[in-house]
């Protein structure tokens, strides 16, 4: 990806080496309103800086009086600062990697395990006070960063599901019909689309014993179970729950497009974004349509298979007709022992997860989450299912970088379950070009930022 206008301005005018890029935080203002005297350089904010350069600059006969003049000024004085803040970088050595570690990786970790402990002890609270409420959805269980309920997607970005009960003895939908209801269960002229690959419908004859409640109107229409339902009752419960167990300073509800149920948690050290999914677990079974794993793969091994298909999978309401397809434990299963042949695997993972967060998405805007890069791995582990292929750190790292690189470029990630499903089909394209651009950069020249 070229760098953005400043950043060939900049290199233009300023006798700057012609590989030099800017950190994210220096390029983000690309694409604002433009501003008539700067012409194609954007909308850049007024920036002030002490540099003695700047000052002598400003003194200077080159920059005089002009607009044009002037933007320069403005531009050379929002760089300085900048590259003040820039991080220090150095070579992806085994020293460097070693001490990355180090100082940042080990310092999420702890960061996040203090995040997930004071989330899980607010939301443990207010679904208990929800199960008491409406016997159908169960509090979670309070088990630590292993939580097999909770999913970190980023360190302010968790995604939790809630348990459904009174539904047991599930068995595959082989007929087809059409649906002609609206999510709230007026009548439609046309049918509503079919669910996509990890996507199905639920209908409650689906299980050989469901309670009573599982039938009312209020998560039912002509014998489906409506997972846009099912969010409302849940949503109007998880309001009332946050004033009865006096949350309100600690928990609010988001408001969004969809109709998934979000709360913003304040911990100790930041805000944090849940997504709370009421969920149906099928654990005695594999979906019939998933065809995992394929021909002739060497990883993972047949009784690792074997294990995996034997966890089944969820069902998440987070959508308005369709229950997804969610294979948390199956995941998790697989992340288990991933280096029992003294591979470093779960290494590379832990450096690639820290570089999107510390450079490749950093900010508060999630264009990948952690679960993107799990498939990454994946995908990964089974192209190079060698012992010797994850020896050396540098080779292993780089090899999982291009993998994403190349999905990320074509706007193309498979599910490592379900391989006709793109997980990047509704991210936004120009957000993931961007992010595109800084794989490129790191891969011509690898670096690592140390502080």
């Amino acid at each position: 990806m070229l760098p953005c206008e400043v950043c060939k301005y900049l290199h233009a005018h300023f006798s700057l080496p012609p590989h030099t890029h800017f950190p994210p935080l220096y390029c983000k203002w690309e694409g604002r309103e433009l501003r008539p005297e700067m012409g194609a350089l954007g909308n850049l904010p007024s920036t002030t800086c002490s540099s003695r350069m700047v000052m002598q600059e400003r003194e200077s006969k080159y920059f005089g009086g002009t607009k044009e003049e002037k933007a320069k000024l403005e531009i050379l004085q929002l760089f300085l600062c900048i590259r003040r803040q820039a991080p220090a970088m150095k070579p992806l050595t085994e020293e460097a990697v070693e001490q990355y570690i180090q100082n940042q990786v080990d310092l999420r970790h702890r960061m996040v395990s203090k995040a997930v402990d004071e989330v899980q002890k607010i939301i443990l609270q207010l679904t208990t006070e929800i199960s008491n409420k409406d016997s159908r959805f169960q509090a979670i269980s309070n088990s630590g960063i292993h939580n097999e309920n909770m999913k970190v997607l980023a360190p302010s970005q968790f995604l939790i599901t809630i348990p459904l009960l009174g539904l047991m003895g599930y068995k595959e939908r082989q007929v087809r019909h059409w649906r002609y209801y609206t999510a709230h269960g007026a009548k439609l002229l046309s049918p509503v689309r079919d669910p996509e690959e990890l996507q199905q419908w639920l209908e409650v004859e689906q299980f050989s014993q469901s309670v009573q409640q599982w039938h009312e109107t209020d998560v039912n229409i002509e014998g489906d179970l409506v997972p846009a339902k099912v969010l409302a009752v849940f949503r109007e419960l998880v309001e009332k729950s946050i004033l009865s167990c006096h949350l309100t300073d600690r928990v609010s509800t988001l408001e969004g497009s969809s109709s998934v149920v979000r709360v913003a948690v304040e911990t100790s050290s930041f805000q944090v974004d849940v997504e709370l999914a009421p969920t149906i677990e099928i654990p005695t079974c594999w979906p019939q349509k998933i065809k995992w794993p394929r021909c002739l793969k060497r990883w993972p091994s047949q009784e690792k298979v074997q294990c995996v298909k034997s966890f089944g999978f969820d069902l998440l309401a987070s959508s308005n007709y369709h229950w997804q397809l969610s294979f948390s434990r199956a995941e998790h299963i697989l992340m288990e022992g991933l280096d029992e042949d003294g591979g470093c695997r779960m290494k590379c993972f832990r450096v690639m997860r820290q570089m999107k967060e510390d450079v490749w998405c950093a900010g508060n805007k999630h264009i990948l989450t952690t679960f993107h890069l799990q498939m990454v791995l994946f995908w990964t582990c089974e192209k190079y299912p060698r012992s010797k292929d994850w020896r050396c750190f540098h080779k292993g790292f780089l090899r999982m970088v291009r993998k994403l690189h190349k999905c990320v470029s074509q706007h193309f990630l498979k599910h490592y379950f379900i391989k006709d499903t793109n997980l990047l089909k509704y991210t936004n394209t120009n957000d993931l070009d961007v992010v595109a651009g800084k794989l490129t950069v790191f891969l011509e020249n690898p670096m690592l930022p140390l502080n």
